[in-house]
């Protein structure tokens, strides 16, 4: 039955909307003065989704400043605990985080004193808080904090790993902790997912992946939303509206990144309506990038009056990204306006904020992932000696039980006949020990001494191949023959698709293996770089998730890969059509045979192709090289496009 209403959502997605509407005409604030005493009042607002859908933020901290003063005049301390909390999560709401955070920080030195679900509000908006202050080292300490109390059982760092710029290390945290955690059937759960995956990729410049999670992300929420089998509460909803809006956005934002203004625009302005409608009295940051996005878009397409209304809306920026992002596009408009002296002032302006967080940030970011990272390591080290300790106990309590049946059913001279072979025994396995934990030490210099050398030869190897690279560029400037220049710029491509596979090496805790989701994304984009005609309009998608390939399968396979994504770039799309797909797949069991297979949907094979194949230097190429991978390349020719496919050991 699930299935069936997928398949007819996916099909009329945007047709079925018994969910969708949001009731608004709940007055939740009428409702919240209604209420007696503090802990009823706490409840509703922390369960109250969508709190100033009628009231804003500044109409609820009235009211309960007023209930605060006096609950604090007739000393209900119980009740002064709970209106505290409120007014931190509203502060947190208007996007004043110090005055949030200066509440629970004098709530947490007396946490021991309150109830479970308490501090649990408590150490979430001390957590929410560190992180947009971008105090990393307070924000560890409260996870370990939670961790003590029960309230999760592992330390989460890849949001804060994401924060610091190390958007990969986050992403492969991320999938390896939440993918096997999402139930098949939680729409919501998985929509989450693959936008948070999205965002990682996205930060990383890795844009026609992050547009594939995205959309995924998108088409989930389309299923949640018209999976009628569902009864979800107002709560839901509204959440699921905000994260469809920010889904929006971030599709949005890669629009912008590929300089497709006008494909973005649509999408970025029905995140703001989302955002603004679901999301109200609540300040947010997606919902200032995105309209800082459009302002930008309009920008560049000279619609100056929608630039001074998306500029005019944004509430003043806290990030100084955003700031500073604001300022230059202020800047711009008015120097394209020939206002000058305002543009001049925009600039000053933004020279200022820079001066003042370029020369510590660098630093201080630094400080932060080192100070993070010790920590991190400190929690295992931590871990691991408890386990240590357990295991230790267990054992002498075995020796105890053992030594206790032995006094019953030995007599005493054998009891001290086997307590001196015991000591014996003991006094060689220290000895043993010993010997064993110095041959392991000078096998871990040798490995760790082995890695070095093998990093750094693969290291000089890359580097020779990009000053081959080079001398290939110099040597096409001074060359008039245009097959000439063809011949020089492809060899120049298969260089760097070699030298590329030595930096993943290198760059790579394990030396054995290169991991080819990553490696593939890598040389789709090196490839661009190279044919830019129509290579920004194809969409690409790539699934070699978790693939691993030594050295001698990943060179002859990254040459083949270079050498049939530069014919699609060359000749796959003549016209520069925006509907032109590449997809490349990439699979491998262990202990069974790998598949690999590359389509496109392009004009196709000519028909003289078995008779070019001989002359050809690229299809000859490709044979020799699925040779050494022990197979043979496949071609299927359709009326649609081409398809190579071959499998491999």
């Amino acid at each position: 039955m699930r299935t069936v209403t997928i398949l007819f959502a996916l099909l009329f997605g945007g047709v079925l909307h018994s969910q969708d509407v949001v009731s608004q005409e709940n007055d939740f604030f009428k409702t919240f003065k209604e209420l007696q005493g503090g802990k009823e009042r706490s409840k509703f607002f922390f369960e109250t989704q969508n709190r100033y859908a009628k009231n804003s933020a500044y109409d609820w901290l009235d009211s309960v400043n007023v209930y605060l003063n006096t609950a604090q005049k007739t000393n209900d301390s119980l009740a002064v605990v709970d209106y505290q909390l409120i007014q931190s999560q509203i502060y947190y709401d208007l996007g004043d985080y110090e005055k949030s955070l200066a509440i629970t920080k004098s709530l947490y030195d007396e946490l021991d004193r309150f109830n479970l679900d308490t501090k649990t509000i408590i150490l979430d908006l001390m957590d929410t808080n560190y992180s947009k202050l971008e105090l990393y080292e307070r924000q560890f300490e409260i996870r370990s904090n939670k961790r003590e109390l029960g309230l999760t059982e592992n330390i989460m760092f890849y949001d804060i790993y994401s924060n610091l710029g190390q958007y990969r290390k986050a992403m492969k945290d991320y999938i390896a902790e939440q993918k096997n955690l999402i139930d098949e059937s939680d729409f919501y759960e998985k929509a989450v997912y693959n936008n948070n995956v999205g965002n990682y990729l996205r930060l990383d410049k890795s844009v026609p992946t992050a547009l594939t999670y995205f959309k995924k992300a998108n088409a989930f929420m389309d299923v949640y939303f018209n999976d009628i089998l569902e009864d979800r509460s107002e709560q839901e909803l509204v959440a699921a509206h905000v994260l469809k809006g920010k889904i929006l956005g971030n599709i949005g934002k890669c629009h912008v990144l590929d300089k497709d203004y006008k494909k973005a625009i649509p999408f970025l302005e029905e995140s703001v309506a989302t955002i603004n409608e679901y999301n109200k009295g609540k300040f947010s940051s997606d919902l200032i990038e995105n309209a800082l996005e459009l302002a930008g878009c309009y920008l560049q397409l000279g619609d100056y009056d929608k630039v001074t209304d998306y500029l005019i809306q944004i509430d003043e920026p806290k990030k100084a990204a955003n700031i500073i992002k604001k300022n230059r596009i202020s800047a711009a408009l008015y120097d394209r306006t020939e206002d000058y002296k305002t543009a001049n002032e925009y600039l000053k302006r933004n020279v200022r904020i820079r001066d003042s967080i370029e020369e510590n940030d660098s630093k201080i970011i630094n400080q932060q992932l080192t100070a993070v990272l010790n920590q991190n390591l400190e929690n295992s080290r931590s871990m691991l000696e408890k386990q240590k300790l357990a295991l230790e106990k267990s054992r002498i309590d075995i020796i105890e039980k053992d030594k206790s049946i032995s006094l019953v059913f030995i007599s005493l001279v054998f009891t001290l006949l086997g307590f001196a072979g015991l000591v014996y025994a003991y006094l060689k396995s220290i000895k043993n020990q010993r010997l064993i934990a110095e041959q392991k030490h000078i096998i871990e210099n040798s490995l760790v001494e082995k890695d070095s050398l093998l990093k750094e030869i693969h290291h000089r190897v890359k580097n020779n191949l990009q000053m081959v690279s080079s001398l290939l560029s110099l040597q096409t400037k001074n060359t008039r023959s245009k097959a000439a220049i063809a011949a020089l710029e492809e060899g120049k491509s298969r260089v760097k698709a070699m030298a590329l596979i030595h930096q993943k090496l290198y760059q790579n805790d394990d030396l054995s293996v290169i991991e080819m989701q990553g490696y593939i994304e890598s040389l789709i984009n090196s490839v661009q770089s190279v044919y830019k005609k129509g290579g920004h309009n194809i969409n690409i998608t790539i699934d070699a998730e978790g693939v691993e390939l030594d050295i001698d399968r990943a060179i002859p396979f990254g040459l083949i890969l270079n050498e049939l994504v530069s014919n699609s770039f060359k000749y796959a799309f003549p016209n520069d059509e925006d509907n032109g797909k590449i997809y490349i797949h990439l699979r491998k069991i262990n202990g069974q045979e790998g598949f690999f297979e590359y389509t496109d949907n392009g004009v196709g094979l000519p028909e003289d192709t078995e008779e070019r194949a001989n002359s050809s230097m690229g299809i000859r190429l490709m044979n020799r090289l699925a040779n050494q991978l022990q197979t043979n390349l496949n071609t299927d020719r359709t009326s649609d496009g081409v398809r190579f496919w071959f499998n491999f050991k």
